[in-house]
C-alpha cells in the first residue's frame, strides 16, 4: 500500500558566490517585514489592548513599501510566521505571565539573515538539471526578468525528480551559508502491518520515553538532552549582546536546535525499529491531556513548556505509518498511580519519582514502566498471562544514547 507524506531535503547551494548577495538582500527583507509588521502590532496594542489578527497585518503590511521587497506570497508568509508567534506566546503567558512576546528580529543595528519562503508562484523548479528559480519582489528587481537561480546539490539517497509535488521552497541561512530546503509531497509504500503485538510508552522529562513491549521494558534516558541544553543555552546566555544576539549566541541556539532534532528523530526511529522486530503493530503513547494549562509553579511551568511530547507523537506517528504501525493517542490519566497488575489507584503507592511499590498487591515496579504497562493494556488489557511483578518491570533495559555514534545503545554496548 502506497502514502503520500510530508518530507524536507536539504540542498546545498553550488553557486553561492554568484547568489549570495540577492539572498541577502531578500534575508534582510524578510526581516524588515517582520520588524515593521512587529512594531504595528505593539502601536495598536498599546492603543486597543490586542493584537492585530493576521489578516488584518497582511491588508495594513500590504500598503508598505518593503511589503513588495519580496514575492506576495513570500511576504505573507512572515506575516503568518508572526502570527504563530504571537498564538505561542498567549498559550505560554497563561502560566508564564513572564513570558515574553515575539522580539524584533535585529543583530544590534543590523538585522539578521531571515528564512525567505517561496511558494508556488515564487519559484520555479528544474529537478533535471537541479536548478531552481527564485522570485524577487517588484522593489528589489532591475528587470520585469528579474530572479535568483540557484544550482544545488542534494544527498545522493536523495532525487527530486521522483518526488510528486515541491509545495514550497526556503532559503534558510545556516550560520555560514544560504541552503534550500524543498518541502515535497513522497510516496512512500507502507507494510499492512508490521505484527499484532502491542506496545505502550510512557513519556517523561527525565526519561524520555519509557516503553513497554510485549517481553520487555525499555528505558530511554534524556541525559544527553539535558547536558546539550545547559551547555549550549548557557554559551547563549554567556554572549547575548547588549544589542541582541551576538553571533555565539545565534551558534548556540542553532546547534541546541540541530541536537535536539538528531536526539528526537533517533530516539523514534529506534523505538518504531525495535517494534517492526518484536512484531509490534499497535503503539499506545501516552497524551497529557491539557498539561500545558496546568500551573507547576515557574520551575515546573518551565520544564513542561520545553517537554516535546507533541512532537515525539508526531515523529512516531508518521515513522509508524511508513512501517504499518499503528500509533495511537491515548490519555494518560490515572496511569502513573495505578498498579498495572491488580488496578489499584492509591497516591501513594508512587514512593518517589523512580519508584511504584502497590500497597494492595505488593508489585514492585519502575515507576516509568509502571505507566508504561498501563498505557498498553489500555489496548490490550491482558498482558500475555505473563508474571511480571518485580522482574523486568523493576529491573527494565536501558538504552542510552551514544554520543560518539549518534544512536541509542544499550548500557553495555555504551559502556564497552
Amino acid at each position: 500500500m502506497a502514502i503520500e507524506v510530508t518530507r524536507t531535503y536539504v540542498g546545498s547551494i553550488q553557486n553561492q558566490r554568484q547568489v549570495c548577495d540577492g539572498l541577502d538582500l531578500l534575508g534582510d527583507a524578510a526581516s524588515k517585514i517582520w520588524n515593521v509588521a512587529r512594531w504595528t502590532a505593539d502601536r495598536i496594542w498599546d492603543a486597543t489592548g490586542e493584537i492585530p489578527d493576521e489578516s488584518s497585518l497582511k491588508a495594513y503590511m500590504k500598503n508598505q513599501s518593503c511589503w513588495k521587497d519580496l514575492n506576495a506570497q513570500s511576504s505573507q508568509k512572515v506575516i503568518e510566521e508572526l502570527s504563530d508567534a504571537f498564538q505561542s506566546w498567549f498559550d505560554l503567558r497563561q502560566n508564564d505571565t513572564k513570558a515574553n512576546p515575539p522580539g524584533y528580529r535585529k543583530h544590534g543595528d543590523e538585522r539578521p539573515k531571515s528564512t525567505v519562503t517561496f511558494k508556488a508562484d515564487g519559484f520555479k523548479h528544474d529537478p533535471e538539471n537541479n536548478r531552481v528559480r527564485l522570485s524577487k519582489g517588484s522593489n528589489l528587481k532591475e528587470t520585469w526578468a528579474d530572479f535568483i537561480l540557484c544550482e544545488y546539490q542534494t544527498r545522493p539517497d536523495v532525487d527530486l525528480t521522483e518526488v510528486n509535488t515541491v509545495q514550497n521552497v526556503r532559503a534558510v541561512w545556516n550560520g555560514d551559508e544560504w541552503e534550500l530546503h524543498f518541502v515535497c509531497k513522497v510516496e512512500l509504500e507502507t507494510n499492512d502491518s508490521a505484527g499484532d503485538g502491542v506496545a505502550g510508552i510512557d513519556l517523561g522529562i527525565t526519561n524520555i520515553s519509557t516503553v513497554a513491549f510485549p517481553d520487555e521494558y525499555v528505558l530511554f534516558p534524556g541525559n544527553s538532552l539535558k547536558q546539550d541544553k545547559h551547555y549550549f543555552m548557557r554559551a547563549e546566555y554567556d554572549t547575548e549582546g547588549e544589542n541582541g544576539p551576538s553571533e555565539k549566541s545565534m551558534w548556540a541556539r542553532r546547534k541546541l536546535t540541530e541536537r535536539e532534532t538528531h536526539f528526537y528523530h533517533v530516539l523514534t526511529d529506534t523505538i518504531i525499529t525495535e517494534c517492526v522486530e518484536r512484531g509490534v503493530g499497535t503503539l499506545a503513547v501516552s497524551w497529557p491531556e491539557d498539561v500545558r494549562e496546568s500551573d507547576w509553579g515557574k520551575t515546573g511551568n518551565k520544564k513542561l513548556h520545553s517537554w516535546a511530547f507533541d512532537r515525539i507523537y508526531q515523529y512516531l506517528a508518521y515513522k509508524g505509518e511508513t512501517r504499518g504501525i499503528e500509533v495511537l493517542k491515548e490519555n494518560e490519566w490515572d496511569t502513573s498511580k495505578t498498579c498495572s497488575r491488580c488496578g489499584d489507584d492509591t497516591r501513594s503507592n508512587r514512593v518517589k519519582r523512580g519508584l511504584y511499590v502497590c500497597s494492595s498487591c505488593e508489585l514492585v515496579a519502575n515507576a516509568d514502566c509502571n505507566g508504561a504497562e498501563n498505557m498498553r493494556q489500555k489496548i490490550t488489557p491482558s498482558p500475555h498471562g505473563e508474571d511480571r511483578s518485580n522482574g523486568c518491570v523493576a529491573q527494565p533495559s536501558t538504552y542510552l544514547f551514544d554520543r560518539e555514534s549518534g544512536m541509542f545503545r544499550t548500557r553495555e554496548q555504551v559502556v564497552s
